[in-house]
C-alpha cells in the first residue's frame, strides 16, 4: 500500500515542530467528506465577492460558512484575502482579519470568527456518547502579533466548550496548527439539520468567555484566558485558511474538492441569484436584459406568481431578500420590474412578497394592476435565500 507524505507542522500547544513523516491511508481517511468543515479554503464568498466588511453586533458572514461577531460593532474588518498577502502554498484564499481600534474586552465581550457544522455531518463523531470519537482541527494562520491564541468548540447549547491554545512564532509568517481534541462523552450534541458543533477563533473576549485549555468545561467559552486578542492591537491583522476538522489522532493532507461541488455544499446555507463574482446589492448587472427567475404568469388581474428553484434543497426554510435589476432605472428593494408587451416598457412592480416558500423553490407574487389573468410576463428581479444555522 502506498503511503501519503504531509507536511511538517506546529503542535497547538508551544510552536514546536511535528512532523508526520508517513501514515498509511485507511478506508476512512480516503473516504469522501474527510473534512467537516465546508469551504475551509476561503473559496467561496457569495456575499461580499471579496469586499470588505466591518464587525457589527450581529452575525456576519465573510466568506460562505464563516461568520464574525462582535459585541460592539465597528472593532474589527474582514475581507477574503485580505492585505493581498500571498497565501500558504497550495492555496489562493484566506480569511483576513484586521484590527480598527485599540479595544479592550471587559468581562462580557467577545470578538470571534466562527463556523457552525451542521449536526447531520459530525453525527458520526458520537459526541455526548461514551464512544466520542477523537477528532483533529488543522488549519494555516498567519498574523502580525506573535504569543498564544485560543479557539473552542462547543455544543449547539454552548454549555460543553472545550479550549484549546495555538502558539504563532513568527509574525506575518504562515503557519500551520494542529490540535487534537478527545470527543466529549457528555452533553447534548445535535445530529440533526441543526448546530453539531461550534468552532470559534477567539480575536479578544472577556473574562467571562474564557477558560483553562485542554479539558471540556460545562460553560459556554469562547477563548482561553491570557491568550492573545487581535482586536487590542490597533491595525494587528490575523489571516486563516486551509481549516480542517476530521476524524482521528493525526491531521491528514487539507481536503481538495473541486469548486463545483464546494459551491453546491454553500448553497444548502446561502443561494443567490447573482453572478458568483457579483455582491447582492439593487442595480446590479443586466442593463438591459432579464434577471432571474424571467417569467411570472398573471394568477389575477393585479398579481404574479413567479418562481424560482433552489440548485439543492436548502437545510431549512430559507429566508429570502428581493433585490431589483437595474433595467429601469432608480431600483429601489422589495420591487421587481415587469415587461408590458402593449407598451414595450418595463414597469415598476408595486410590491413583492413571498407567495410559497420552501426549502425546494420560492414563489414571489408581484402586485401591478391591470394583468391579464393566464397572461405569462418576463419580469427582472434578483433574491437571495439563507438557511445558515
Amino acid at each position: 500500500m502506498s503511503t501519503v507524505r504531509a507536511n511538517a507542522i506546529l503542535d497547538a500547544s508551544g510552536g514546536n515542530t511535528a512532523t508526520i513523516n508517513s501514515m498509511t491511508p485507511t478506508a476512512d481517511s480516503l473516504q469522501g467528506f474527510r473534512n467537516r468543515i465546508i469551504n475551509g479554503a476561503m473559496v467561496i464568498d457569495q456575499r461580499n465577492a471579496g469586499a470588505s466588511v466591518t464587525n457589527s453586533a450581529s452575525r456576519t458572514y465573510i466568506t460562505d460558512r464563516f461568520c464574525i461577531l462582535g459585541v460592539s460593532s465597528g472593532k474589527f474588518s474582514a475581507q477574503q484575502n485580505a492585505g493581498a498577502v500571498t497565501p500558504p502554498s497550495g492555496f489562493t484564499n484566506y480569511l483576513g482579519i484586521t484590527s480598527l481600534a485599540a479595544t479592550s474586552a471587559g468581562a462580557s465581550d467577545y470578538y470571534t470568527i466562527q463556523h457552525r457544522v451542521e449536526g447531520y455531518n459530525v453525527a458520526d463523531l458520537g459526541f455526548g456518547t461514551a464512544n466520542a470519537q477523537t477528532v483533529t482541527l488543522s488549519f494555516w494562520v498567519r498574523s502580525s502579533l506573535t504569543g498564544t491564541f485560543g479557539a473552542v468548540i462547543q455544543n449547539s447549547a454552548a454549555d460543553r466548550s472545550y479550549p484549546f491554545t495555538f502558539t504563532i512564532s513568527a509574525a506575518n509568517t504562515w503557519e500551520q496548527k494542529t490540535v487534537t481534541i478527545a470527543g466529549d462523552t457528555s452533553g447534548t450534541w445535535l445530529k440533526d439539520n441543526g448546530i453539531g458543533i461550534n468552532l470559534n477563533i477567539d480575536l479578544g473576549s472577556g473574562s467571562s468567555f474564557r477558560g483553562t485549555a485542554g479539558s471540556w468545561s460545562a460553560s459556554n467559552l469562547i477563548g482561553v484566558t491570557g491568550a492573545v486578542s487581535v482586536v487590542g492591537t490597533n491595525g494587528a491583522t490575523f489571516y486563516i485558511t486551509g481549516v480542517q476538522l476530521e476524524v482521528g489522532s493525526v491531521a491528514t493532507p487539507f481536503e481538495r474538492i473541486d469548486y463545483g461541488r464546494e459551491l453546491i455544499m454553500c448553497q444548502r446555507y446561502y443561494y443567490k441569484t447573482f453572478d458568483q463574482e457579483i455582491a447582492p446589492v439593487n442595480g446590479a448587472q443586466y442593463t438591459n436584459g432579464i434577471g432571474v427567475p424571467a417569467i411570472g404568469t398573471a394568477y389575477t388581474t393585479s398579481a404574479i406568481r413567479s418562481q424560482t428553484i433552489f440548485p439543492q434543497p436548502m437545510r431549512a426554510t430559507p429566508t429570502i431578500t428581493y433585490f431589483n435589476s437595474n433595467v429601469a432605472g432608480s431600483p429601489t428593494a422589495n420591487r421587481w420590474f415587469i415587461y408590458i408587451a402593449s407598451t414595450a416598457t418595463w414597469t415598476n412592480g408595486t410590491a413583492i412578497s413571498n407567495g410559497e416558500v420552501s426549502t425546494l423553490y420560492v414563489s414571489p407574487n408581484l402586485d401591478l394592476s391591470g394583468l391579464t389573468i393566464g397572461y405569462s410576463y418576463l419580469v427582472s428581479g434578483f433574491l437571495t435565500a439563507s438557511a445558515e444555522l
